[in-house]
């Protein structure tokens, strides 16, 4: 089924994604509020940034624990 280091590297990836994940949905939020319009594009992409870099973060560990759960099928043309 795989170590226990293994679940713990993943699901402390998965939090950590989602606490940047929430970071940057705020910053995004916040960056409408702002008067200047080169704050605003400099908080739109930066936040943009950070939502895409959490996402991945967010489906590493489904991939990867999904692999660990996963039966290995060897086909019985391989045999």
């Amino acid at each position: 089924m795989g170590s226990q280091a293994r679940w713990g590297k993943n699901v402390l990836i998965a939090f950590l994604s989602l606490f940047f994940l929430a970071f940057g949905v705020n910053a995004l939020i916040s960056a409408y509020s702002t008067k200047n319009p080169l704050e605003f594009i400099m908080y739109f992409f930066s936040s943009s940034l950070i939502i895409l870099i959490s996402m991945v973060g967010i489906i590493y560990p489904v991939f990867r624990i999904r692999a660990i759960l996963k039966p290995n099928k060897m086909d019985e043309n391989d045999i």
